[in-house]
């Protein structure tokens, strides 16, 4: 399905928590058993989207997944962290945000091409699916950081200890 803003004035941000909403209201619709997301917004680098999800239908999470496996109604992702991998487990249905690692990409053969393009998509607004998508958060100032003094270099450890001492760092 293709979900438009059009009715709602069309060009204003949509913020996570909206964007969570009208995907609910598709899962809703479409009965899945897996929603799989990308890990965060291209726009505002949010990572918020997949979690809203997974709290709006009170489904399990699992974020930033970079190998995922089924078996018997339970999904085994490896996601990566800090520290190298993590292996979780989750029940069906689920919630799961890609990362990049995920999927190898592969071109569409002509004849898929052809099948997609007779395929019916359904259009609706967010207005025939009932989510209000009004902005919730408004950025009232963005303000740079002060710029930083420039650093000293130092020859050793030792003359670095002085320096330390001279300021207050080190007693």
């Amino acid at each position: 399905a293709v979900v438009s803003t059009q009715s709602t004035g069309g060009e204003e941000d949509l913020q996570p928590l909206a964007v969570a909403k009208v995907f609910a209201k598709l899962v809703e619709k479409e009965k899945p058993d897996l929603v799989i997301l990308g890990k965060q917004a291209i726009d505002d680098d949010s990572n918020q989207t997949t979690q809203l999800l997974a709290g709006l239908l009170d489904w399990p999470q699992g974020t930033m997944a970079s190998v995922l496996e089924h078996s018997d109604g339970v999904l085994k992702i490896t996601r990566e962290i800090d520290g190298g991998l993590e292996d979780i487990s989750v029940k069906l249905p689920a919630v799961v945000s890609a990362d990049l690692r995920l999927n190898e990409p592969r071109y569409a053969t002509l004849p898929n091409i052809m099948k997609a393009k007779k395929k019916k998509i359904e259009k609706m607004s967010v207005a025939d699916i009932g989510v209000d998508v009004t902005p919730r958060l408004k950025v009232q100032n963005v303000v740079d950081p002060p710029v930083r003094e420039a650093g000293d270099k130092v020859p050793d450890v030792s003359v670095l200890i002085e320096k330390m001492k001279e300021k207050g760092h080190l007693k």
